[in-house]
């Protein structure tokens, strides 16, 4: 195969919009044309290289809006480096990442985002942007804030948990959302009541409450809920648009569909951590449920159906990993005897695409909604679209040859995250990548790996096209 020209023939193409049994060509990249199977336009390709896609599915690439590779956390940092997490990324259909660049207090935005640069420059196998996590608010962030939107970083994170590390106030808050109603950026929001729950974790541990079952416990389903209520509310005092991250109770669900009910530019991810796992994790025995921990944490089974919901309603939006893993041995064994030093996060960058189309296969989504919250939507949130996101001409050719019927078995044996867990072990489910296509190169080829660290290249974004 070249990057020059190929077409791929015989497949069913999925976008959000449409289902079409077309060919798709690719050109220098780009995808030049589509045209239905054995069309007089389709014939004209012949003297392209094929790859046959007969009885599978040719997609998008996956967008993954929300990844920490190297994240420093609670004394150590997440196990995927750019390199290992970008490579495993794409085994698993996924052709563009939004990572966080990390101010630290007391540290300029440049300085945080130059740190990220330097950690995934020349790393990734596939293409990457960044939001920035903005940690101290103060009249020089604020300014920096408008200089990065021009850069193409045009959305911010900020945490209502985490006090004395993320932790941003009301007033802090206020003054980063008035700054992007006015440069145009998007404020993602970590929704939860921080300054409460380490009261709860104190009186936890004091209790004698040290199991990892008690992180989801003392997070509560209510602190998100409220966190969530306040963060629209500053929003809209600030007339700025807000995004949710990693929304895992109905209660926090249900302050976003009334905001999205009065007409109000919130929107919602989740992960499939909250839609396939729950609290029957945290509390599996002998410290197995510190593979589990992570902020938000996972819920009770029952608030799943409320989430799936809020997927076919569009009040959530985005389905985003939150990829952050740390091993069990060495790192979350750091909170034996003690919950609140579990480092928080989970693993599955590589494992989004095949859960996602299992909730197809399991009456949850359609095909197309499919598309839209891994691939269309989250690339129009973040300023990416059409350019990634979709199969249309003029549109980078990350393209995705996935067979529907292919059944496997989630594993850490078999997975290529480097961590030592899967989060979705014994996990049965049906549908496969097989060909991945990156910028019309060829990362994995036929379920082998033929990419190469450095293709990936940065991508600046321009703002949000979700807008209400």
């Amino acid at each position: 195969m070249t990057a020059n020209r190929t077409v791929i023939r015989g497949g069913l193409v999925i976008t959000a919009s449409d289902e079409i049994h077309a060919d798709v060509l690719v050109e220098d990249g780009r995808i030049a044309a589509l045209a239905a199977h054995d069309s007089a336009a389709a014939r004209s390709w012949d003297d392209a290289q094929v790859l046959d896609a007969t009885g599978k599915y040719v997609i998008p690439g996956g967008v993954d809006a929300h990844t920490h590779m190297q994240l420093p956390f609670g004394g150590t940092f997440a196990s995927d480096t750019f390199e290992t997490g970008t490579r495993a990324a794409a085994w698993g259909g996924t052709t563009t990442i939004i990572d966080f660049a990390v101010q630290s207090v007391g540290q300029s935005l440049r300085g945080g985002l130059d740190a990220w640069h330097a950690k995934a420059d020349a790393q990734c196998a596939i293409d990457y942007g960044f939001h920035m996590i903005v940690s101290d608010v103060n009249d020089h962030t604020l300014k920096e804030m408008d200089v990065l939107v021009q850069e193409g970083v045009t959305s911010f994170k900020m945490f209502m948990a985490y006090p004395g590390v993320f932790y941003s106030d009301d007033g802090q808050i206020l003054r980063a959302m008035q700054r992007a109603s006015v440069n145009g950026s998007l404020v993602m929001m970590h929704a939860e009541n921080g300054i409460a729950i380490d009261v709860l974790v104190q009186q936890a541990l004091a209790a004698g409450k040290t199991d990892p079952r008690y992180h989801g416990e003392v997070r509560h389903a209510l602190l998100e809920a409220e966190a969530t209520h306040r963060a629209i509310q500053l929003a809209r005092v600030a007339g700025a648009p807000l995004y949710v991250v990693h929304v895992s109770a109905q209660e926090a669900l249900a302050e976003i569909t009334a905001a999205r009910d009065l007409g109000l530019n919130v929107y919602g991810e989740t992960c499939p951590q909250y839609l396939f796992l729950s609290t029957d994790n945290l509390a599996e025995p002998d410290f197995e449920g510190a593979k589990y921990v992570c902020s938000t944490p996972l819920r009770p089974r029952e608030h799943q159906a409320a989430l799936w919901r809020g997927l076919r309603t569009n009040d959530l939006q985005v389905v985003s990993t939150d990829h952050c893993p740390f091993c069990f041995s060495g790192q979350k064994e750091l909170g034996r005897g003690d919950f609140s030093k579990i480092p928080n996060g989970l693993p599955g960058v590589e494992n989004r695409m095949d859960l996602l189309h299992q909730a197809v296969v399991d009456g949850h989504i359609t095909r197309r909604r499919w598309i839209e919250i891994a691939c269309a939507t989250p690339a129009r949130m973040f300023g990416l679209y059409p350019r990634k996101g979709t199969l249309a001409p003029g549109a980078d050719a990350d393209v995705v040859i996935y067979d529907p019927h292919a059944e496997q078995v989630m594993s850490a044996e078999t997975h290529h995250m480097n961590v030592d867990y899967s989060a979705y072990e014994g996990r049965r489910t049906t549908g496969r990548v097989e060909t991945v296509l990156s910028r019309g190169v060829p990362v994995i080829d036929a379920g082998s790996y033929v990419g190469r660290t450095g293709h990936g290249q940065y991508l600046p974004r321009g703002t949000c096209q979700y807008l209400i």
